[in-house]
């Protein structure tokens, strides 16, 4: 997601783990470097300097720790940094009223819409509210439409006056709507901020009385939509930030900056183009994947709401051992299927980087190496006897697949049970993880 900064940084440990000590002068090198890779992300000057003088204090200040490298002594210290500048912990929106009102604000393509179904449904199906999205970007043309559209696609009330100009009047005549738990208003934006568009905001505001005004920002505009957002919070107030378009190749400005400036919670991030691409903004999970550590504390949430505790239990002994079997392998592809691409969920496990691994993950291909070991003898399949070259052809053949295909699936198992057996290792480097205790119980036979 953060390429170049995540590469950076890791180039940047590369270099102290030569050093036994943290000193002085390779802190020195080192903040210029942490400086120069920020900036170059788009993180505000002024955010900069102030991240830069507290490492460096607590950097100079640090003594060895035993068994530790300089250079991961130095990451940790700007790891934790990271996650104060960010927040400290996850922000949740409060939903102690009925019906919880949220307005929705923001420039124009900032994701306003899609983001209003995508909040609609996180509440939807994860609190079980029942909830109603209002239609009040009356400028933009079939926005309107745009919206009744995602509606429909989440079974979730789309209200809209036809022909009606004024949002003010569209609103009044929502809150009289009854029977919902969240109502969601949905604004309209511009090209950039101006008198009228703030006008319009805050007779909406007046009239609503929300319980949260959260500001859609755009993460690919960097600076730019901090900026925006600090002015949006000045005029009309906003109570947090949903961060869209996180899943591209967007610098990191926007993230690390964001709360630093408006002092309002990052609240969710947009990871995809996808209704149920939404997931909430964790400080801690940000500050892991821009310094290249995974993201275990995504990734456990993801197994828990997709993979059923019963039948992870059952493989929890394979797993350990590293004994499982193709068998076992395309039963729990299925499940890490229904939590996403493959190769995104492999990128969330530290230590893994791009192109480890040449699983493929589109539907076309899941069912391919399904086919694969469909046309395996139940020994083959439980590994009772080798794959050698007659029998890939064998199973090549009956699955209507190539060699080649039998052989990128039968080396991806042999990869995935490497990780399996360096499990226990990774535990240790990375300390008493509970994250990555539950997630060697959930993910038994994963890998």
């Amino acid at each position: 997601m953060f390429g170049s900064l995540t590469q950076k940084f890791q180039d940047l440990a590369l270099k102290l783990s030569g050093n036994k000590t943290l000193t002085e002068e390779n802190i020195s090198e080192a903040v210029t470097q942490v400086r120069l890779a920020l900036l170059d992300a788009d993180v505000s000057y002024g955010v900069v300097s102030n991240f830069i003088k507290k490492v460096k204090e607590k950097a100079v200040g640090t003594e060895k720790l035993k068994g530790v490298k300089a250079g991961d002594q130095f990451i940790s210290i700007v790891h934790n940094e990271l996650i104060h500048l960010m927040g400290e912990s996850e922000s949740k929106v409060q939903l102690k009223h009925t019906p919880t009102k949220i307005i929705l604000c923001g420039l124009q393509g900032s994701g306003k819409t899609t983001h209003a179904a995508k909040l609609a449904k996180y509440f939807k199906d994860k609190y079980e509210r029942k909830c109603l999205i209002v239609a009040l970007d009356l400028a933009r043309p079939a926005a309107v439409q745009q919206l009744k559209v995602l509606g429909a696609s989440i079974g979730v009330d789309v209200f809209a006056l036809e022909g009606e100009t004024n949002p003010v009047k569209v609103a009044k005549q929502a809150l009289k709507q009854e029977g919902y738990d969240l109502i969601l208003f949905d604004t309209a934006g511009r090209l950039h901020i101006d008198e009228s568009l703030m006008k319009e905001l805050r007779a909406v505001k007046d009239l609503i009385e929300p319980h949260e005004v959260i500001f859609i920002a755009n993460a690919a505009s960097g600076q730019d939509a901090v900026k925006t957002a600090k002015e949006f919070d000045e005029q009309i107030g906003i109570t947090g930030s949903i961060l869209t378009m996180l899943d591209g190749t967007t610098r990191a400005g926007a993230a690390i900056s964001i709360y630093e400036v408006t002092k309002k919670p990052l609240l969710f991030e947009g990871v995809g183009e996808k209704v149920g691409d939404l997931q909430e903004f964790n400080p801690h999970s940000m500050a892991d994947r821009i310094l290249g550590m995974g993201d275990l504390i995504n990734l456990m949430k993801k197994a828990e709401s997709e993979i059923n505790e019963e039948e992870s239990q059952k493989l929890e002994e394979k797993f350990r051992k590293a004994t499982f079997t193709y068998d076992d392998y395309l039963k729990q592809m299925a499940a890490i299927k229904r939590m996403g691409p493959l190769k995104g969920i492999l990128k969330m496990l530290p230590g893994i980087g791009e192109g480890m691994f040449n699983l493929e993950e589109s539907e076309k291909d899941f069912s391919k190496m399904e086919a694969i070991i469909l046309s395996m003898t139940k020994r083959e399949r439980f590994g009772l006897v080798e794959l050698i070259p007659s029998r890939k052809r064998r199973v090549a053949k009956g699955s209507g697949t190539s060699m080649d295909d039998v052989n990128r699936l039968i080396k991806g198992f042999k990869q995935l049970k490497m990780v399996a057996k360096g499990m226990p290792g990774l535990k240790k480097k990375l300390g008493n993880s509970g994250d990555l205790d539950q997630l060697s119980k959930k993910f038994s036979g994963l890998f």
